[in-house]
């Protein structure tokens, strides 16, 4: 059965629960018993090595509240219900809550070791693949770490990555000017199967359509490049601004992907960077290569979407800028944060990325604000409004005071006699701040 996975008894009852141990251990298992919900909770972490018995009716929390709780700690985490003879309908309530299985009382022991084993090789490949998309995360030469942000739109963002990398099938890349696009198709390929093969970017923007043909599909001349679909070869070609590929050609790209069959010996990542208001890129390619692409589609967030990513991208940005220009990174108030997080970013982070380098340039001069530098990008004032997507003024406050905290932490290198001094705060209540915000002591010294 390989490594040894631990099973939680939770039981009330003594005598139950030293009777499913002992036969769950002669069956290979490593048993831990418990006789509350509540003892069991405290010892059951995300990434528990194991899975879980617990009688369905026990003084206390009963097992459907303790099931509850343990879907919200772990939703795969396989949970074994134990219930009483007549008690099916909850068993079947217990199951839409996100059961692996139950037993009616009494139950068969040999039963019960064969529940107990499908739902430990459930649980080892939940843990093996979790195990492996941390792996990925950290690899690809560290581009996955360059994909920074906290907010929901990164996280989706960053596991549809994982997801697609390890896919077969080609890609479409769609999003506005400056998101990353061309950041996420080497991500792509530096966490997928193919990561050691050939990496091949080419824009399709850049000339004209008998160059783009020879480039593209050959026959190759004495002396002339290989044709990039035979360059890229067993590895990944990526194609930037394919909106701008002739419809002739988009045809023979398509009669060479169907030639390569399922699957794709090499992959095809397309990147569409159409912005022309009211057009799409499905608009922009033939409806056979648009779907044959689109199966497998990356859409990358605005930058106005991601919260108080913003901030957090600001301030990385403007230290990395001060320390180029051998000066302090400006100090943002809290009324240029709410400016920050209210911008429009129509250019998005390459945009952010021009804006903290202006504002360094100004703070070493000691003249100028943020707000102006967020003005003067747009081609009016009036164009400088709050975006669509309004936030409540909690929000607002919350991302200042994280990027507040996170910042003074960091200048004083993680020591918190400083920190509290120069915020005014009582350790316990910076204690529970950086609890609140993921922010640790340890990430400073």
């Amino acid at each position: 059965m390989g490594q040894t996975m631990k099973v939680a008894i939770v039981d009330d009852e003594q005598d139950m629960r030293q009777s499913i141990s002992q036969w769950l251990s002669l069956s290979g298992f490593d048993t831990e018993t418990y006789g509350s919900a509540e003892d069991a909770l405290k010892a059951l972490s995300p990434d528990f090595q194991g899975v879980v018995v617990s009688d369905i009716k026990m003084p206390g929390m009963d097992g459907m509240s303790f099931l509850k709780r343990l879907m919200s700690v772990d939703s795969a985490l396989p949970v074994i219900m134990i219930t009483g003879h007549g008690d099916v309908p909850m068993a079947v309530q217990a199951m839409q809550v996100g059961a692996f299985d139950f037993l009616e009382k009494p139950f068969n022991p040999d039963k019960m070791t064969e529940l107990a084993k499908k739902a430990a090789n459930a649980r080892r490949l939940t843990l093996d693949n979790r195990a492996l998309r941390r792996e990925l995360s950290d690899g690809g030469s560290g581009i996955m770490k360059k994909l920074v942000g906290t907010s929901p739109a990164m996280e989706r963002l960053r596991e549809d990555i994982l997801d697609l990398g390890q896919a077969d099938g080609h890609v479409l890349i769609e999003g506005e000017t400056g998101t990353g696009k061309t950041l996420v198709a080497h991500a792509l390929h530096a966490v997928g199967a193919k990561a050691g093969k050939k990496f091949v970017l080419f824009s399709c923007a850049a000339h004209d359509e008998s160059i783009l043909a020879s480039r593209l599909f050959g026959p190759a001349e004495d002396g002339a490049p290989l044709p990039l679909l035979e360059e890229a070869r067993g590895g990944t070609l990526v194609l930037e601004d394919i909106e701008s590929l002739p419809m002739q050609l988009q045809a023979r790209l398509l009669s060479w992907m169907n030639e390569q069959g399922t699957p794709a010996e090499t992959r095809i990542v397309a990147i569409c960077n159409l912005q022309e208001p009211g057009r799409t890129c499905e608009d922009a390619l033939r409806p056979d290569l648009f779907y044959r692409l689109a199966a497998m589609k990356i859409t990358i967030p605005p930058l106005r979407q991601r919260g108080e990513d913003i901030l957090m991208l600001f301030q990385q940005f403007s230290d990395q800028y001060a320390d180029e220009y051998g000066c302090d990174a400006p100090q943002v108030s809290a009324q240029e944060a709410a400016q920050l997080l209210q911008a429009p970013w129509p250019g998005n982070i390459r945009q952010l990325v021009n804006i903290a380098e202006r504002a360094v340039l100004q703070s070493r001069r000691g003249s100028g604000t943020i707000a102006s530098l967020l003005m003067a990008d747009n081609e009016a004032a009036a164009d400088f409004t709050v975006t669509t997507e309004g936030k409540p003024l909690k929000d607002y406050v919350e991302a200042f005071e994280k990027m507040l905290i996170d910042n003074t932490m960091r200048r004083h290198r993680g020591s918190i006699v400083n920190v509290m001094e120069e915020l005014c705060l009582p350790r316990r209540t910076l204690n529970e701040k950086m609890a609140k915000y993921s922010l640790q002591r340890a990430d400073y010294l």
